[in-house]
């Protein structure tokens, strides 16, 4: 099973990705595996989003809905998506993992017209133990 495969078992990860200055910075979302990459949504101007236009650098491990662990990071490589194939086939998997939630997480957006600026991520997802992968250093 890939490592995707394994992490979609999981209702949220924690997505760490990297400001210029090295600094870390974790959120807990909402994913879906679509082969062996995990597609994530989130708002265009989000702080993630920025980070990510400039470094691909980035780590996942499952978590709980408030970023609490719950198995080791694993690094990875994301990158900002806007293939409209690539985004309806991610949102088809994210509507089959979450059923009514992403459905009324998309009424809100529509209704304050949000959903236009939302932005989608593709994470790659490295071995376990493979911290040299995508730069990622120890801590």
């Amino acid at each position: 099973m890939s490592a995707a495969g394994e992490l979609d078992r999981h209702r949220y990860i924690s997505l760490s990705t990297f400001r210029r200055t090295g600094a870390e910075v974790s959120t807990p979302v909402w994913f879906a595996a679509l082969g062996a990459k995990l597609y994530v949504f989130t708002m265009g101007d989000s702080g993630k989003v920025k980070r990510l236009r400039h470094s691909p650098r980035a780590r996942v491990a499952p978590s709980d809905a408030r970023g609490r662990l719950q198995a080791a990071w694993r690094p990875a490589t994301a990158r900002l998506v806007t293939e409209p194939g690539v985004i309806e086939q991610a949102h088809a998997a994210l509507r089959a993992k979450y059923g009514w939630q992403v459905w009324v997480a998309d009424l809100f957006s529509r209704l304050t017209r949000r959903i236009r600026r939302r932005a989608w991520i593709e994470i790659e997802v490295g071995r376990e133990g493979d911290d040299r992968q995508a730069g990622v250093l120890p801590r």
